[in-house]
């Protein structure tokens, strides 16, 4: 089973960095058999670094009302998204909802995706993640090791 996980985001925009920050920590680790890459923000490109995955993991920043930092996990392997992804405001041209949707339809969606969206503070320019997101890291990684079975680093 062929895993690539995503983290999406501009570094230069706070917390939209979150995505590529938790691809750093993974790295760090040395995961075997997972295929890291960073998404600047075309939700275009998303859909080929899923070619030939088995499973995908995508991490963005979102800003969906809730607390600073919060975690929310979708899977969105089996049906259409009705809606969840809607309430998510987004720095991309193209929203990653529409981006996962047309993968699907274009058959390019790996059998298993799972989404992760971190609740962003702050989407200014500048480097840097705010407090509360750069504290949620620590725990997603752990839930994203977990779906991925990548409990161990090597």
């Amino acid at each position: 089973m062929s895993t690539v996980i995503v983290g999406i985001g501009n570094r230069d925009r706070a917390d939209d960095g979150a995505g590529p920050a938790l691809v750093d920590r993974l790295a760090a680790a040395g995961l075997a058999g997972v295929t890291l890459a960073v998404a600047p923000g075309d939700m275009l490109s998303v859909l080929d670094l899923l070619d030939g995955a088995s499973m995908a993991i995508l991490v963005d920043a979102m800003k969906a009302g809730l607390e600073a930092g919060a975690v929310r996990r979708l899977d969105v392997s089996s049906s259409p998204l009705k809606g969840e992804l809607n309430a998510f405001a987004s720095t991309h041209l193209i929203g990653l909802g529409d981006a996962i949707e047309l993968a699907r339809t274009l058959g390019r969606l790996p059998p298993r995706v799972i989404l992760y969206g971190v609740e962003a503070r702050d989407f200014t320019q500048g480097r840097g993640l705010s407090g509360p997101v750069q504290a949620a890291l620590p725990e997603l990684e752990r839930q994203i090791r977990e779906d991925c079975a990548c409990t161990k680093p090597h």
